[in-house]
């Protein structure tokens, strides 16, 4: 596993992703709400302008349009910002694709933080836990561009309603091209120990791993464990990393109501009750900023990480 500043971004990895599939496919197409450039599809339209789609700011009739392609044979991409992909088309996401089990995948782009001076409007820091409970509906997120890749190739593959969150920003590289994704499986990054596991996804997973770093020095031994697909979720995963540390951290770009923090603790709660703690936004309205400036205002940097990690240790 390589470590490095990579100046690509997850949508671009997608979009890379998206239009060497198409190549080998000609029943994927891809639309998009005024969203073309900023959630990836630069490079389909460019290659295939007569199966990439720009609609205008119309999110519920692009995902009527993808239901009714997915309903004649094709493999379609709908795409737009996170919050208008779980809000503004959640009943259309519900009802015409989910329920009919249709192969749409929703791509959905400025999710979490990274919409950054967007402002609260573009931040989708609530969308997992909108969607999360809708039937049929897989939800993954990559962590960065290597991921993105591997992932947009899986769920081509996988028929049936995917979600994939996907950011604004480059981002640091955490995984090279050997990098593996199983939908519903946990990828166990790190294990130094039974002091704490700590469960992470998207853009939070490299913080996690700079956490570990802080924690190492310190003289603690965690587990960090990768979950990229939130729905379905590695129960098995989280069961055994609790029953082997007693204390479970989760750690994700979003509301900590809903997200990976809720999943894995519904699971817990059920089947084997750990205290959990979860790392993300608090339950409040973001600000416009700075991209760093929000993590730091929101205390999701490593150290901050680190910091609750070692206070619930210390209190175990």
């Amino acid at each position: 596993m390589s470590v490095v500043f990579d100046k690509e971004s997850t949508r671009v990895a997608f979009g890379n992703a998206l239009a060497r599939m198409a190549d080998e496919d000609d029943t994927i197409m891809y639309v998009a709400a005024d969203t073309l450039k900023s959630v990836g599809g630069t490079k389909m339209k460019q290659k295939y302008p007569d199966r990439a789609l720009n609609i205008g700011i119309a999110e519920q009739n692009m995902a009527l349009m993808g239901a009714g392609m997915a309903a004649s044979g094709a493999k379609v991409f709908i795409a737009t910002y996170a919050t208008f992909a779980s809000m503004r088309i959640c009943e259309q996401i519900r009802t015409f694709i989910c329920y009919p089990n249709l192969d749409v995948k929703i791509v959905a782009g400025l999710s979490g933080l990274s919409g950054g001076q967007e402002g609260v409007t573009h931040q989708g820091i609530e969308d997992v836990g909108v969607l999360r409970s809708i039937p049929n509906l897989v939800i993954v997120e990559p962590a960065d561009a290597a991921s993105t890749e591997v992932i947009t190739e899986a769920i081509t593959k996988y028929k049936g309603p995917v979600y994939m969150r996907i950011g604004r920003n480059a981002s640091p590289t955490v995984f090279d091209d050997t990098y593996k994704f199983e939908i519903g499986k946990a990828n166990p990054l790190i294990d130094k120990g039974n002091d704490a596991a700590i469960f992470t996804t998207g853009a939070a997973v490299k913080r996690a791993l700079d956490a570990e770093k802080i924690l190492s020095l310190e003289g603690y031994k965690v587990k960090v464990i990768e979950m990229p697909c939130v729905k379905p979720l590695d129960e098995e995963a989280v069961i055994a990393a609790a029953k082997e540390t007693g204390l479970v951290f989760t750690t994700e770009d979003h509301n900590i109501i809903g997200g990976l923090g809720s999943a894995v603790s519904e699971v817990l709660a059920e089947k084997c009750p750990t205290k959990v703690e979860r790392i993300g936004i608090r339950d409040r309205f973001t600000e416009s900023a700075d991209h760093e400036e929000l993590l730091d205002k929101y205390c999701l940097l490593p150290r901050d990480i680190a910091d609750c990690v070692i206070a619930g240790i210390k209190n175990k």
